[in-house]
């Protein structure tokens, strides 16, 4: 493993690239998520979060085994910096985000990399009002990291707790949310928790909804995260469904913030679908959400459907806080990526799984509408999605070659295609999506594209 040398030997231009699309992440032991940057880190968040009259941190993780080492060192650096910190332990990315706000925190940090696997973790930060950091803030953050860490006297350091009543507190506010409305009463769901941080909340949720409830990845133990599971790999899912005779299955990714359904036949819905049965029901129920707001990996059959029922429709970049900061600019309530990571503002303030699954069961409840309906009513156009592994110098590279590569295509290729290259912020690979009508052409450009990446690698 290697780690950044010591901050008296880099330059400030290093430290521009230490946020991503979503808060901090990497491989474990690689800069910048090795012991010393973290620790460095959370002390420098503690000297911004005191400078902005702050005092409280909450911190959750979810359930990879550098957890444990992350936490740690995090709570030296609050601590050190005179800031109080309250150690959730396991808990899903938005129930750190609902709990500082309902809390009272002064900022909360979620653990976790996501649906990446077990050897890559980070930080997702949250401030008083359960948001994601703007960019401004961030911004402050990286120019501090030259600052050499002062531990305060010893009569102002912070303290640290354990809330006992966070977990409940959390998963009384996703029943809330369709308490009363909501009648699953006795239905048969499996639930995929991703060896991850929903691994004994979802259950509880829907159960205590009166479901019956089946799991899969419910077995965390430290490796297994996100492992051929969860909403980045549904075929389980799926299968399970059908076998167990279940009227439905939801999958969660590692740290809960995002969601994908199967129908009981085994069909899969995903965000886009997700969107599109959210955003039908509000027009309804004649609520005022405005618009949908989604990325620029959204599929156009979805953009289609929207602008048939007359709703507005908005790509921001990629990113739930892209998402997010472009609702808000437009006053919009409801946004998402087809990933699953949908963000209902009316519910709450970031992407959750649980509640964006309610959400899409009291819909079809209120409404008569099966999941099977969805799935036939919004018509997605076939999409090809390529990950190829650069190292992030590489990155600006592999655009530059698919740019060649395009150019060398058939003008009348490019007019039937939407073709969307972009650098990953959370992994070292660049995505290449490929939209059209025809499958066999969708995936023919795709893999020309991918192959200009693997040639500049």
């Amino acid at each position: 493993m290697t780690s950044a040398p010591p901050s008296s030997e880099r330059s400030d231009s290093e430290y521009c690239n230490l946020f991503g699309t979503d808060g901090i992440r990497g491989r474990v032991g690689q800069y910048p998520v090795t012991p010393e940057t973290c620790l460095q880190i959370a002390w420098l968040v503690g000297q911004f979060i005191k400078e902005q009259g702050g005092r409280r941190v909450l911190i959750g993780k979810d359930t990879r085994i550098s957890g444990y080492l992350l936490e740690s060192v995090l709570e030296a650096g609050f601590i050190s910096a005179g800031i109080d910190v309250g150690l959730l332990g396991v808990m899903p990315t938005p129930g750190v985000a609902f709990l500082t706000r309902s809390m009272d925190a002064d900022l909360g940090v979620a653990i976790s990399a996501s649906h990446n696997p077990y050897q890559d973790n980070g930080f997702k930060f949250f401030d008083h009002e359960g948001l994601k950091l703007s960019d401004s803030t961030e911004a402050q953050i990286e120019r501090m990291m030259g600052r050499e860490l002062e531990t305060v006297d010893a009569s102002e350091l912070g303290k640290a707790s354990r809330p006992r009543t966070a977990r409940d507190e959390y998963i009384s506010f996703c029943i809330e949310s369709v308490r009363g409305r909501l009648d699953i009463n006795g239905v048969q769901i499996v639930l995929d928790c991703a060896h991850g941080a929903m691994y004994s909340i979802a259950p509880e949720v829907f159960g205590e909804l009166g479901a019956k409830v089946e799991t899969i990845g419910t077995e965390p133990d430290g490796l297994n995260i996100n492992h051929n599971c969860g909403s980045t790999h549904a075929e389980r899912l799926r299968k399970e469904v059908v076998s167990r005779g279940a009227a439905l299955g939801i999958a969660f990714d590692g740290d809960g913030d995002r969601v994908v359904l199967v129908d009981e036949t085994g069909e899969l819905l995903d965000g886009d679908h997700i969107l599109y049965c959210l955003a039908k029901a509000r027009q309804l129920a004649k609520s005022d959400f405005g618009g949908v707001v989604g990325t620029v990996m959204t599929n156009l059959g979805l953009e289609i459907a929207l602008d048939e029922l007359g709703i507005p429709f908005y790509r921001a970049d990629v990113g739930d806080r892209n998402v997010h900061n472009k609702m808000s600019e437009l006053g919009w309530r409801l946004g998402g990526e087809n990933s699953g990571h949908i963000v209902c503002q009316q519910e709450t303030t970031t992407g959750d799984g649980i509640v964006s699954a309610l959400q899409v069961l009291l819909a079809c409840q209120k409404n008569g509408w099966s999941l099977r309906d969805i799935v036939h009513d919004l018509k997605l156009f076939p999409q090809k999605l390529v990950n190829v592994s650069v190292v992030d110098s590489l990155k600006a590279a592999a655009c530059s070659a698919v740019n060649r590569a395009l150019a060398l295509l058939a003008p009348s290729d490019l007019d039937r295609h939407r073709i969307v290259v972009r650098p990953s912020g959370t992994e070292s690979v660049v995505r290449v999506l490929v939209e059209g009508e025809n499958p066999g052409s969708v995936d023919r450009i795709a893999q020309h594209c991918a192959r200009a990446i693997s040639s500049v690698v």
